[in-house]
């Protein structure tokens, strides 16, 4: 049996969920369905990152202990994925207890190995990343993420062993080219390890602070917030038992944003090789959401939100603008004006029409009731199952590659080629003619299978659509889609229901 097990990072809870976590969490789900749809096992793993410098410090701002403030944020995180629609497996957070045991338990083996050792270091500290810069990664003396200048820290803490484990790694990603991908992510962590790997330092002293999961080797540490967090892949399935690890874990693919290539791409498989542990499958790396207006920020009031999104325009047409507008590996840009262009011209028009247009004309010709195929189809019949045969071969090869745009081009293909097909075949002038009456009968039928079909391979995309879409049809849930059942699905008498609006057109009032 094929397997899957899709991961996206654990949110960091210093903020609440926004467009660029509901990217992420979307194509993971997205593909989830997908796999699940072709009959392979998945899993499908989310949660929130509560460790930290910046948890404890914005738990202090608002008044709370951390682990009070942590409850706030992570169930903010879970009740929102719900209310989208994700279909998760499993929601972690780093302060699980059996989280805590199997990080601990992992730090023990290394320490053992002599993998972690104590020493003493001085560098640039950025409390808001969490890690130590070299002066040469700093840009004009500042963190290149948040512009500020480093804190100097010199502290006696544990250090990973990381460069022990780099021609390993490096002999890995040249041996399996699909290790990291797309290729320029590959290309990047390459250039990582051209350069000496320095040692992790992988603590933090609980006199500075206490907000963390302590070493089980020295209580007077807590453990640094990437070593705990990255080990959650590994306690997700753990926590089902061995056997159930055993089976998922060599197909674990991770889902990230690109701002965290590195510590996926060089801290977590160095972690995985000192521990012990096999490596995950593959590393796939997406770009940034950016806003027409800037860089997306409360102060500028330009974040976007997914329940927002869902309650203004529907969840299913906020998926289908992430998945159509970024090309997956690529930065792509946000604006409510291109979202409402997609949105009219793709849902409301091509797919919304289409199926109203069909459901529209069975109704008022056969009132519903679907007409039976004749032995022979015409040529323009027969090609408009092939353009669907063709659009699921091509989903499918998209869909290998993390290439959700062409995958839903292929099926906007099949969409147009409909279009064209009932302006080719003319029911609605045939139907004049009391002697083409039957030929119209098989026309709608064709017509209808090409709908079905749609919601079928519409179904890991915009889920709440494709189930509705097989309601307006009258078929019950979990029916055959297979290509080859076409002219099989609907028996003698089948009745379909009448046209309902599936996208309204959107119109931008000046308040948006």
């Amino acid at each position: 049996m094929e397997r899957i097990y899709l991961t996206t990072p654990i949110y960091y809870i210093n903020a609440e969920p926004h467009l660029g976590h509901t990217y992420t969490t979307v194509i993971a789900d997205t593909l989830k369905r997908y796999y699940q749809r072709q009959g392979a096992e998945t899993f499908l793993l989310t949660g929130t990152d509560e460790h930290g410098d910046k948890i404890a410090q914005v738990a202090k701002e608002n008044g709370m202990e951390p682990k009070v403030y942590a409850d706030r944020i992570s169930a903010i995180f879970r009740s929102t994925w719900d209310a989208c629609g994700i279909s998760y497996d499993h929601f972690i957070r780093t302060t699980d207890s059996y989280h805590k045991e199997v990080v601990q338990g992992i730090l023990q083996k290394i320490y053992d190995a002599g993998d972690i050792y104590f020493g003493e270091y001085g560098g640039f500290y950025c409390f808001g990343c969490e890690r130590f810069y070299t002066e040469k990664e700093l840009v004009e003396g500042k963190c290149p993420d948040h512009k500020k200048e480093p804190t100097y820290i010199q502290e006696k803490n544990y250090f990973f062993r990381m460069g022990k484990y780099q021609q390993q790694l490096l002999s890995h990603i040249q041996s399996h080219p699909d290790f990291i991908r797309p290729e320029r992510y590959r290309a990047e962590v390459l250039a990582f390890l051209r350069e000496p790997l320095e040692d992790l330092c992988i603590s933090r002293p609980k006199s500075r602070l206490q907000w963390g999961i302590p070493l089980p080797f020295d209580s007077d540490y807590v453990t640094y917030v990437w070593f705990d967090a990255l080990i959650n892949y590994v306690s997700a399935l753990k926590f089902r038992g061995e056997d159930f690890f055993q089976t998922l874990w060599p197909w674990a693919n991770h889902l990230i944003a690109k701002d965290i290539l590195k510590p996926h791409g060089i801290f977590w498989p160095t972690m995985l090789m000192a521990s012990g542990l096999p490596l995950f499958e593959r590393l796939n790396v997406h770009g940034y959401w950016v806003m027409e207006s800037g860089k997306m920020s409360k102060s500028l009031g330009n974040v976007v939100r997914p329940l927002e999104m869902k309650e203004r325009y529907g969840m299913d047409a906020f998926r289908y603008f992430l998945l159509r507008e970024m090309v997956f590996g690529q930065d792509a840009t946000f604006s409510l004006d291109s979202f409402v262009a997609r949105i009219n011209a793709d849902l409301a028009n091509n797919l919304g029409n289409l199926v109203s247009r069909v459901l529209a004309m069975q109704e008022k010709y056969f009132a519903g009731v679907v007409q039976p195929l004749g032995g022979v189809w015409a040529k323009e019949d027969q090609e408009l199952r092939e353009v669907f045969l063709q659009a699921e071969k091509d989903l499918k090869r998209h869909m290998a590659e993390f290439y959700f745009h062409r995958a839903l081009e292929a099926i906007w293909g099949a969409i147009d080629h409909t279009n064209r097909y009932i302006v080719q075949t003319s029911p609605f002038v045939l139907i004049k003619d009391s002697e083409k009456r039957g030929r119209v009968g098989e026309i709608l039928h064709h017509l209808l299978e090409a709908v079905r079909v749609t919601a079928h391979l519409l179904s890991p995309f915009l889920p709440e659509t494709a189930h509705e879409i097989g309601k307006l049809l009258g078929l019950p849930q979990g029916t055959s889609s297979h290509q080859s059942s076409w002219g099989k699905s609907f028996l003698a008498g089948h009745k379909v229901k009448p046209p309902k609006v599936l996208f309204p057109r959107i119109e931008l009032t000046a308040e948006g």
